[in-house]
């Protein structure tokens, strides 16, 4: 494969949680190139929005990662696996001078 050195390449598997009528993706990458938490990792998502790191789970297999990442939120709401967005740095607001 035609790759730079730092680049990163993973193949991935994508599951559905949905929890309390909500859902979140759960993105599994398998490893191909480059350096990763593990060979597999589990990443909750809301397509453009990650979760946090200490909700994503890291393996040595697919299962590993998804049931590691599965461990760390259970009981967890699911909007509380995201980054808090600052209303006053939130670019995609309304235009202050409407």
């Amino acid at each position: 494969m035609e790759l730079n050195v730092k680049d990163i390449l993973t193949r991935v598997t994508r599951y559905n949680l949905i929890r309390n009528g909500r859902m979140i993706y759960i993105d599994v990458h398998k490893k191909i190139q480059g350096n990763l938490a593990g060979d597999y990792i589990a990443v909750p998502n809301l397509v453009n929005i990650v979760a946090e790191s200490k909700h994503q789970g890291a393996g040595s297999t697919e299962e590993e990662a998804l049931s590691d990442c599965l461990k760390k939120i259970k009981g967890l709401n699911l909007e509380n696996l995201f980054p808090k967005v600052d209303p006053k740095n939130n670019s995609q607001g309304a235009d202050p001078k409407s």
